[in-house]
């Protein structure tokens, strides 16, 4: 990716003013990560989609996986993000994006792929020194080997640092011996190997990588799961299991750091992935739509079945948006790190955890946005939708899990204002500053909040998208002055302070959402021209028009909880918002019955 632009650092987007900047889009994908992205789907198309049925049979899926996971070995697709030095590929994550959204065509087959070459694979690569790079890549990048994640327990799921299992090293400190249990593990049926978490001593939490062969080391039975039927998920018990000392990954006491950068790699590879169901269910959609028929006229032609094809289409052009410029900003941060430096695959880690508010808000967004389409999808098949014989009921199953996934969506919506209220309190975001300068501006009736915005491209959405960011900023920086004192005790976060991280977190997605399609269709304005780009414009459009709605609904609810119920606060910060808030007039009902036109048309998804 070129190095042309500057770019702001993570979350940059929430201080600074929008659409300054080229960001990656789609369209911008190299030849060589589009080929391998369509090689992707049709192996998906040829390999896995006509041998469901053995993928959901209880009895058959451990077989059905092991040889679609060797295929997809032999076909390269396990190896896109390992380096050349240990048999892969060693492409970029814009060139990941699209062959995880290209994949994930089946739930169940999306969360065993997805999971071995994210979480399974990327723990060794970016934390295992060069003795288990060595060791273990290769076998990952080929599917000889397949990889698994055991971090969750009965009792810590969320609390993941709270881990009970144990690790003490034996007498004659060639081993470390591990005893407690992980639940559910995917992969774990089949998985050779797995990056497991233990405390050493019972204090310092560390990571392990534990082979399925060492002695200890037992696989439970595959649980009977709601959805994803056709992937494994298995306990792993450790039972004074012996794992040679070289197999300790990382430091003894810091495998909070993989624990947590893989998390936000996982997150993020789980929002983009998502991409690809929901376009699938929109071209399913119309295509049923064309063919069903009532009333002498094919559903299609309704209004409110072409509202729905075009409110899920909206809902993925935001997470597509979103996704690939968040690939982009991490490719070319990784870019511009030193390869030779022993600290290289550290330093990747570093960089998702720069762009983690990122990440986690493509989670949030992109499985809720799953939810909602294929939700749809089902709607629009109306009672055959509930028929098995139908792919839309296993996928409404099979969509349930994203949202519970590499962090619930609610431990994801509490880490966004979190990780901005540490990075403000560090120096590290202007927050408190920007929100003291924003808050005079407002009181000064002269000040024009939006100036120099009349310039830009698409300046009635750009002007939505700033008076949403001030509005997300303002409210912010309220929340942290009236809540200062409490504001990082553990008790008022987990308690009212929830309710306020939730809104503030809400528009915080909103913001980013806008911001990035909005940003793209001024990209695609200028390289088409106004007729070609006509349908990003309204795509973006539509994400403006609902992000505000929820914004302004959000920003309402927080600050009438910040002001106590106070009459004449609640006046205050309704007028503040009043100086903020923009909508850009639009018909919203003809956008979206052109953006259904042309799914109806096309029979899928369209930019």
């Amino acid at each position: 990716m070129s190095n042309q632009h500057e770019r702001p650092k993570g979350a940059g987007f929430i201080l600074d003013k929008p659409c300054q900047k080229d960001i990656f889009i789609p369209e911008m994908l190299s030849e060589e990560a589009l080929a391998f992205g369509q090689a992707g789907l049709e192996f998906v198309e040829r390999e896995i989609l006509p041998n469901v049925d053995r993928f959901e049979n209880q009895e058959t899926k451990i077989k059905a996986n092991i040889e679609a996971m060797k295929k997809a070995g032999d076909q390269g697709l396990l190896m896109v993000e390992v380096p050349e030095e240990y048999g892969g590929l060693g492409m970029g994550l814009t060139a990941t994006t699209c062959l995880s959204e290209k994949v994930s065509q089946y739930g169940s087959f999306t969360v065993t792929l997805l999971c071995h070459t994210g979480i399974g694979t990327l723990p060794i690569l970016f934390f295992g020194n060069e003795h288990q790079k060595q060791k273990y890549l290769p076998k990952l990048a080929t599917g000889e080997w397949i990889a698994a994640y055991a971090l969750t327990e009965a009792n810590h799921g969320s609390d993941a640092l709270g881990a009970k299992t144990r690790a003490v090293l034996s007498e004659d400190g060639r081993h470390y011996i591990l005893n407690g249990e992980k639940i559910f593990i995917t992969n774990g049926g089949f998985a050779d190997v797995f990056t497991v978490y233990a405390k050493v001593d019972g204090q310092h939490f560390t990571a392990f990588i534990v082979e399925k062969s060492f002695p200890g080391v037992s696989i439970g039975a595959e649980e009977h799961k709601m959805g994803i039927k056709g992937s494994s998920t298995t306990t792993i018990r450790l039972e004074d299991a012996l794992v040679p000392v070289e197999n300790v990954m990382g430091e003894i006491g810091e495998g909070h750091k993989s624990a947590l950068g893989v998390l936000d790699i996982g997150r993020f590879k789980l929002g983009v992935g998502v991409m690809g169901m929901g376009k699938r269910m929109i071209a399913v959609s119309a295509s049923y739509a064309n063919e069903r028929q009532q009333f002498k006229k094919p559903i299609s032609s309704f209004g409110m079945i072409r509202r729905k094809l075009a409110d899920m289409a909206t809902r993925v052009f935001a997470v597509e948006s979103m996704g690939y410029r968040t690939a982009g900003l991490i490719e070319e941060a990784v870019e511009q790190l030193d390869k030779k430096d022993a600290a290289f695959a550290s330093q990747v880690a570093k960089v998702f955890e720069e762009y983690n508010v990122e990440c986690s808000i493509i989670k949030v967004m992109g499985s809720e946005a799953a939810a909602f389409v294929i939700d749809e999808a089902v709607q629009v098949h109306g009672g055959y939708g509930f028929i098995e014989e139908y792919e839309v009921a296993r996928n409404y199953r099979d969509e349930r899990i994203n949202r519970i996934f590499e962090g619930t969506n609610e431990i994801n919506r509490l880490l966004l204002p979190a990780t901005l209220l540490k990075r403000s309190m560090t120096g590290r975001a202007p927050v408190m500053p920007m929100y003291m300068k924003l808050a005079g501006r407002i009181k000064d009736p002269a000040a024009d909040l939006f100036e120099g915005i009349e310039a830009a491209s698409l300046p009635d959405l750009v002007k939505m998208v700033e008076g949403v960011r001030l509005m997300t900023l303002y409210a912010f920086g309220t929340t942290l002055r009236k809540n200062m004192a409490q504001i990082q005790k553990p008790d008022f976060v987990m308690g009212k302070g929830e309710y306020f991280f939730e809104k503030l977190a809400n528009m915080i997605i909103q913001l980013f959402a806008m911001e990035s399609s909005v940003k793209r269709a001024q990209m695609l304005l200028a390289k088409l021209g106004p007729e070609k780009a006509a349908n990003v414009v309204a795509l973006a459009s539509l994400v403006c028009f609902d992000g505000m709605n929820v914004v302004d609904a959000e920003y309402r609810t927080l600050m009438a909880g910040i002001a106590g119920g106070s009459a004449a606060e609640i006046a205050e910060h309704e007028a503040a918002a009043a100086r903020m808030r923009f909508y850009a007039p639009m018909d919203v009902i003809s956008l979206k019955e052109n953006i259904a036109a042309i799914i109806v048309d096309r029979q899928r998804y369209v930019v």
